[in-house]
């Protein structure tokens, strides 16, 4: 059984930085696309990053330059580094993965990743 578990949320002022985190475990497929979700009361789901099994990485543009995403294989993590947050980063993050690479290169509403976590609050005041 393929579990997703995040952590590294938080409450952070503008400007602020937090790293999240999301151990991947039971998951058998050797190629994926990992990445991170996010949505805000009243807004749809938005894709942030997202990291296949190459290493190659895309993002939105709302975050290009302030986030990275990476993963650790030997720790089985997927990690997204976010700098210089502004208010409206605020929302709940979810980790994502799927044995589809292409999920790394299509737009969010083409796409839907079988394996989900169970999200991290994210938090920015002004």
């Amino acid at each position: 059984q393929v579990q997703l578990v995040e952590s590294g949320g938080g409450s952070v002022q503008v400007g602020g930085s937090l790293r999240l985190s999301c151990v991947v475990s039971g998951y058998m497929y050797s190629t994926y696309c990992m990445g991170w979700f996010r949505q805000a009361p009243g807004k749809e789901r938005e894709g942030v990053a997202r990291i296949d099994s190459d290493g190659e990485t895309t993002y939105a543009d709302s975050v290009k330059g302030r986030f990275t995403i990476s993963k650790d294989n030997a720790k089985n993590t997927l990690y997204l580094q976010m700098n210089s947050l502004k208010p409206e980063d605020t929302a709940m993050y979810y980790c994502v993965v799927d044995p589809r690479i292409d999920h790394c290169y299509y737009r969010d509403y083409e796409v839907e990743f079988g394996y989900w976590g169970q999200g991290t609050q994210v938090t920015v005041s002004s």
